[in-house]
This record gives C-alpha cells, sequence and structure tokens, in this order.
C-alpha cells in the first residue's frame, strides 16, 4: 500500500457514540495505510492512533489529500463541503445524524468505507452549487456561495420581511413574509423543502424560489432554469433582513439592499458509493411508506 496516500478527515465529536464511530474509521483506515489529516481542533476529545497528522485548518489545509471524509449530521456535512469546494476534492460523507441527504453512507457501514476508500472504489459525482451577491445602492457589497440555499429572512421577530422577487430581471411578487429560500436541486430536500417546496431530483438542472410564509395570494414555489438569475429585494421601508448561506454564514441585509442567486461557477464534488436511484433514497430517509408496490408489470 502506498503509504503516501492521504484522507483528510472532518469529523463531529460532539456526542459519545460519534466519538466511538470516528475513532473506529480512523483506525480502520490507518491500519489500511491510509494517512489521516484532522483539524486539531476536532482531535481534541479522540482517542487516536500515532501518526495521524493535525492542521489548524485555513486555505490549503487539504493540500495533498485525495478525498475528503466526513462523519456527522447536516452541519458537519455542510462543513466539509465548505472543504470540498475550496480545495476541488471529492467529498464522501457518512451519515452520524438523523436524516443526511449529503451522506452516502451511515453508521453501520464504516468497515464497507474503509474498504472502499482504500481500493478508491467510488464514483464522482457534481452537485450544482449557487453563487450569491448583495449589492446596496447598486455597488455589491458582498459575495458567498451555498450548496443547499441562501434565505433572505427576517432579522425582527415581530416583523414581517417586505421584499419583491425576480426572475431574469423581470418582477414577479412583492409581499410581506418571514423570508425567501434560494436553493439548487440539492438543497430541495433541507430548508426548501420545510417551506413547502419541490423535492428536485438531484440531476435535474434548476434553480428554486420559495417564500417562507408569506402574505400573498400568489407565494407559490418556482422552479427556473439553471441559468436564471433570482433576485429578492428588501423593500426600503421595512425592518432590515439577513442572508444565510446554508445556515453557516450570515450577513445583515439594510432596507433597500438587494441579493441576487445564480448557478455557482464552481460545484462541490461528492464521492458516491452507491448507484441506487435518488428514489430509493427518498424513500429510506424520510421512512416514507410504499406497501402495497407491486412493480412494473413483465411484458
Amino acid at each position: 500500500m502506498n503509504d503516501e496516500r492521504t484522507v483528510f478527515l472532518i469529523a463531529h465529536t460532539g456526542r459519545e457514540a460519534a466519538l466511538r464511530s470516528v475513532e473506529g474509521l480512523v483506525q480502520g483506515l490507518v491500519k489500511a495505510g491510509i494517512r489521516i489529516r484532522l483539524l486539531a481542533v476536532e482531535a481534541v476529545d479522540l482517542d487516536l492512533p500515532d501518526g495521524v497528522e493535525l492542521v489548524a485548518g485555513g486555505h490549503g489545509a487539504a493540500d495533498g489529500c485525495e478525498l475528503i471524509l466526513v462523519a456527522g449530521g447536516d452541519g458537519t456535512l455542510l462543513r466539509g463541503a465548505e472543504l470540498a469546494r475550496e480545495s476541488g476534492l471529492p467529498m464522501l460523507g457518512i451519515n452520524l445524524g438523523r436524516v443526511g441527504f449529503l451522506a452516502e453512507a451511515e453508521r453501520d457501514d464504516l468497515a464497507v468505507v474503509v474498504d472502499r476508500v482504500v481500493d478508491a472504489d467510488y464514483e464522482i459525482e457534481d452537485r450544482m452549487t449557487l453563487d450569491v451577491v448583495v449589492r446596496t445602492n447598486g455597488d455589491v457589497v458582498h459575495e458567498d456561495w451555498a450548496l443547499n440555499e441562501a434565505s433572505v429572512e427576517k432579522a425582527v421577530r415581530e416583523r414581517m420581511l417586505e421584499v419583491v422577487t425576480e426572475v431574469d430581471g423581470r418582477p414577479v411578487s412583492n409581499f410581506g413574509c418571514d423570508g425567501v429560500v434560494l436553493s439548487t436541486p440539492t438543497g430541495s430536500t433541507a430548508y426548501a423543502f420545510s417551506g413547502g417546496g419541490p423535492v428536485v431530483w438531484p440531476e435535474v438542472e434548476a434553480l428554486l424560489m420559495v417564500p417562507i410564509s408569506a402574505h400573498a395570494l400568489f407565494a407559490r414555489p418556482l422552479v427556473t432554469s439553471p441559468d436564471s438569475v433570482l433576485a429578492v429585494e428588501v423593500q426600503p421601508k421595512t425592518p432590515h433582513g439577513v442572508l444565510w448561506c446554508d445556515g453557516r454564514r450570515s450577513v445583515e441585509l439594510p432596507a433597500g439592499a438587494r441579493v441576487e442567486v445564480r448557478r455557482g461557477r464552481v460545484p462541490v464534488r461528492l464521492a458516491r458509493l452507491h448507484r441506487a436511484p435518488f428514489t430509493d433514497r427518498l424513500v429510506a430517509k424520510f421512512a416514507l411508506p410504499v406497501t402495497g408496490w407491486r412493480g412494473r408489470a413483465s411484458c
């Protein structure tokens, strides 16, 4: 085995069960000759074998690695996506949380994950991202990105946020609301789903606009071309709002601010272990009842 092969591990270490799973994963990979690189802050509570490389993080933290392995829940997987996008490396997720739509394996699959990583036996799938721009008085004041969604939300609990929505330079509607979610297909099973948006299969290239608790006759979720530009303008005479990208990074939106979202220039690469249809993943993750299904009639 080539001892120069290195995997960058990002782990959720907040629960005892997660700690033991991560330790078992590290031990299995190291035993198989795979070097592990880990953030020093995440290694504090872990019992790690000798030879694990600890780094502080920051730009270039994953240089020289072949894969980013993420063990945790949805939040940990989104944290891993930040490093995956920055480095261009594929990300393989192991779900130690609840739903974990971005994860490719579950807690009971650790041995399988080790074997597949050792053999480099996985396929790589590009997932669409969003490029996000905030303008004030026509000037760009903030730029960001998202894998799941960019959400424009109210910042004052007792007051609605007044917005105007726009698609491809044309106004759609204005209304008061709790917020508007601008989502990728990947994010259609996250915040957009909670807001009543449609589930979009990952291979479908599209952008979603989903109003949240809108006070309007027409405030339906919209599905647009992947080449569209979606915009949300915060009305001048309304309390300020806040922009959240993947629920991780935020910036205040003053009255009059404009948020523009378009297809991201840089995708996030996911390592896939299974070729199972997304339909099967949807049924499993949401525990959907399928009793009575007889399958397609044979020809």
